[in-house]
């Protein structure tokens, strides 16, 4: 979900997390809240360094992603073709990655 670059991210909470699907380990329907949501600006009430770790992850995750110029500065007018951009970033990142790994592996 996009919106336009002055809009704060709370706006779209709502309806992203409306769209949902957790899938469970067992058997049955999908869970549509989620266990833990950490917030962008601040510490969570009661601070986990293990939980810190995950967000510092995704963090990392939109940093690769915004190297690429396209999604860094989102000349794309409409959402789909955002999305589209964004997906081929991810996809080259994860290729390279897929390479850089192979290489490593190699004696």
């Amino acid at each position: 979900m996009t919106s336009a670059g002055q809009r704060h991210d709370s706006v779209a909470f709502i309806p992203l997390t409306g769209r949902l699907k957790i899938a469970r380990r067992a058997p049955g329907r999908p869970r549509t809240r989620p266990g833990r949501v950490l917030a962008d600006n601040g510490r969570p009430p009661a601070f986990d360094p293990e939980t810190y770790k995950q967000r510092n992850t995704v963090e990392r995750a939109f940093n690769r992603l915004r190297q690429h110029r396209a999604v860094a500065t989102r000349y794309d007018k409409r959402d789909f073709a955002c999305r589209g951009t964004i997906d081929v970033a991810a996809i080259r990142i994860w290729l390279r990655d897929l390479t850089q790994q192979d290489l490593r592996d190699t004696p």
